[in-house]
């Protein structure tokens, strides 16, 4: 099964260091190096959040797993966060049997996502 990966700004643009990764299909061995080459322009820019959209992930090997821990490695380098919103259950077992992202957020959906970034730039914003 193919992977689509679809790029956009997190949900109605409120925070413009966020970017939100729709993926549709497989993310294995054969489509997880697609995602790579996709993240890199994005993982170079600003981004402190990056947020995958997984409604619509049918299955995720070991390939797609590691390519989440280094985009979570480079986000947590400058202080940002990987962000999971509506995984669904096949896919949130594997993160729950593999453990390999200590720490990683996940969301039932946006609404909850946009409520803990507006938190969390508040709490910022209260510190400086």
């Amino acid at each position: 099964m193919p992977l689509q990966i679809l790029i956009l700004k997190t949900v109605e643009d409120k925070n413009p260091e966020a970017v939100t990764m729709k993926l549709t299909g497989s993310l294995d061995t054969a489509t997880a190096p697609e995602l790579e080459r996709q993240l890199a322009p994005v993982l170079a820019g600003p981004v402190k959040h990056l947020v995958f959209d997984l409604a619509q992930l049918k299955f995720i090997s070991s390939a797609g797993l590691r390519v989440f821990s280094l985009a979570r490695k480079q986000l947590k380098d400058r202080n940002g966060q990987t962000l999971f919103v509506r995984m669904q259950p096949q896919i949130q077992e594997v993160f729950e049997i593999m453990k390999s992202l200590p720490g990683v957020a996940i969301f039932k959906d946006e609404a909850e996502l946009d409520a803990y970034l507006a938190a969390r730039q508040r709490s910022h914003a209260e510190n400086q």
